[in-house]
């Protein structure tokens, strides 16, 4: 799938990729450009600077391709020196059939376009986590039944980013935030048994299971569960600017 060109010079090497790209976020620069950033399936997180993206005839498709969480095909010279890099073509991967249309699922992937972008900093590849982004943002285009999805996501997302839950001593009736295990003692940085029974169903769950498993109230809770377990194991988490919008939506 993804193919390596190198073209020498004398001063810099360039490499043609062509690969998937999972848009994260997109920023205007100037009056017609942007910055946009994505998660490529061949070399983890990549910067492009997209010129004219607002000028040329067709910006609206242009701007289209550039929603967040969008998955493309690209072809792009990728100097690899920390600096932006320069798409030389693009096409939609998979056209999204219903996201752009239901409100739900577009706050769900601003929501989680931001989350993606504050949890991963490093320029490497994770193939993994990639293809399951992937398959997951698929799953959320074809079904809608889906009020459990960003929860099951930033769940499983942790599995990539190397803190799920150990779940060995799993009947401690207490989820220690920091160390990530379930403890028989309530100590400091432990979630409520309350919490940490809500959290137990959630790590049961996939994402076509029964949505009614939690009430509103407790989805709440449960987001806010996972937002604090992000900041503990992330250096430099925010929560979402979007996380008001989401909660509006599923009030």
């Amino acid at each position: 799938m993804n193919y390596y060109t190198a073209h020498h010079s004398p001063f810099t090497i360039k490499m043609l990729v062509k690969t998937k790209a999972i848009v994260i976020s997109s920023l205007k620069y100037q009056e017609k450009s942007l910055i946009v950033k994505c998660l490529t399936l061949s070399d983890g997180l990549k910067s492009y600077f997209v010129p004219n993206a607002f000028s040329a005839k067709k910006s609206n498709q242009k701007i289209a391709y550039f929603q967040p969480l969008t998955v493309l095909e690209i072809e792009a010279n990728h100097k690899n020196k920390g600096t932006l890099e320069h798409f030389k073509e693009i096409k939609l991967a998979h056209a999204y059939q219903t996201i752009s249309s239901n409100i739900v699922k577009s706050t769900i992937m601003m929501f989680l376009s931001e989350i993606i972008h504050h949890s991963i900093h490093e320029e490497e590849k994770n193939e993994n986590l990639f293809l399951f982004l992937e398959s997951a943002l698929l799953w959320l285009d074809a079904h809608d039944d889906m009020a459990n999805f960003h929860l099951i996501l930033m769940l499983e997302m942790t599995k990539f980013l190397g803190f799920y839950p150990d779940t060995t001593e799993i009947d401690g009736n207490f989820f220690e935030m920091k160390e990530g295990l379930f403890t028989p003692i309530l100590a400091t940085g432990c979630l409520s048994e309350h919490e940490t029974h809500l959290f137990k169903r959630l790590l049961d769950l996939k994402f076509d299971s029964d949505q009614k498993v939690f009430a509103g109230i407790e989805r709440q809770i449960l987001l806010k569960i996972l937002l604090a377990y992000y900041s503990i194991h992330l250096d430099g988490f925010k929560n979402p600017k979007s996380l008001e919008v989401l909660k509006e939506v599923f009030a």
